[in-house]
């Protein structure tokens, strides 16, 4: 199924979305973008402390704001004042958000990364957990789970047919 045509668009053109940033809740500002730059081997391009209508309207109580640029991807750590209740540590704002990696090593480094991060007993982790084992299934795709210092889920995957190109 095709995404619906925008009428200024030649036929036959859909319309395309990518993705900006993935914006990320934490009690701990500092605690998480450290984590997330030395994670994922980024950087802390910018900060903000004062937010638009549009952005207080969505995010009320909201205080500030890092964006951390790493593999390929923008992270929009923010944090709230305490007047505004934080959900339920059980509950998950999404399910899992998915990285690939380029080769099965790169996804074997990934893990080990992590691993070592929690061992340096530097960051506090929401749920301290273990990465998952990596498991392979029958089409050779591999990946592992693992859980950042909020309890937001990432699964990072290696997809040999995409690699490929195929």
């Amino acid at each position: 199924m095709s995404l619906p045509v925008d009428e200024t668009s030649p036929p036959g053109h859909a319309l395309r979305a990518g993705l900006h940033h993935l914006a990320v809740e934490t009690a701990d500002l500092d605690n998480c973008v450290a984590w997330y730059t030395d994670f994922f081997g980024g950087t802390a391009a910018w900060t903000l402390d004062t937010f638009s209508d549009l952005t207080r309207d969505r995010l009320p109580g909201i205080t500030r704001l890092t964006e951390v640029v790493a593999a390929g991807t923008r992270f929009h750590v923010f944090t709230r004042s305490a007047a505004y209740a934080r959900p339920h540590p059980d509950t998950l704002q999404f399910q899992h958000v998915c990285m690939t990696a380029a080769t099965a090593g790169e996804l074997r480094r990934w893990r080990d990364r992590w691993q070592r991060l929690y061992d340096s007993g530097r960051y506090v982790f929401a749920r301290p957990e273990p990465p998952t084992d990596i498991v392979v299934d029958d089409d050779g795709v591999s990946s592992f789970y693992a859980y950042d210092v909020n309890g937001l889920e990432y699964e990072f995957t290696h997809i040999p047919a995409e690699a490929e190109g195929r």
